[in-house]
């Protein structure tokens, strides 16, 4: 993959910047692959209630890919509908990555090392915190749930959430080692 990458060709490069704006083959083969890799990561960890790699793959793609690090999350995001089926608990995957992927494209590019290994499992962990909160609007509205019923609908979910935050925190602390991993395989340097 390293030599791919190093080729010199303009085609192989993983930039915000290219003219056009154009994505490459490696490019969509990469993604598809980083996609996929998502979604069997969350099917294979299904016996554990809550506890998975989604968040942690959201930060690694928003942190290595930047804006195209949305590519790879659809994919997983179509992938969840097409092999669940496309119902209303799908509604919420449209948005509730894409939160966690905005906040961490917010987290400061020169962090240093020691902040990183801290922060990533935080911001990791608080999304997972949030997800019944975050998921709440979506329910509200296709069920018609007033106010207080939604805050009823969090209220008996969160220990639920507390779960998917100590997963989250664990899962988070693999972010900044992949980091580096998927920096130095995009720069063709040797592990």
């Amino acid at each position: 993959m390293a030599d791919l990458i190093s080729s010199g060709s303009t085609d192989n490069k993983l930039t915000d910047d290219r003219p056009g704006g154009g994505i490459s083959t490696f490019e969509m083969v990469l993604f598809a692959m980083l996609g996929a890799v998502t979604f069997c990561s969350k099917l294979l960890m299904e016996a554990l209630p809550n506890i998975h790699l989604i968040g942690m793959f959201t930060m690694l793609f928003a942190l290595v890919f930047r804006v195209r690090g949305l590519i790879p999350l659809y994919v997983f995001v179509f992938l969840t509908g097409l092999y669940a089926g496309f119902n209303v608990w799908w509604i919420p995957y449209l948005y509730i990555w894409t939160v966690l992927w905005g906040v961490t494209m917010l987290l400061p590019k020169k962090m240093s090392w020691k902040a990183q290994v801290i922060v990533y499992p935080i911001v990791c962990a608080l999304h997972g915190l949030s997800y019944g909160t975050l998921y709440a609007p979506a329910q509200a509205l296709l069920f018609h749930y007033n106010f207080k019923a939604t805050l009823a609908w969090i209220a008996v979910g969160f220990k639920w959430d507390l779960i998917h935050a100590a997963g989250n925190f664990c899962a988070g602390m693999l972010v900044y080692p992949l980091k580096r991993l998927m920096q130095k395989l995009m720069k063709g340097k040797p592990l």
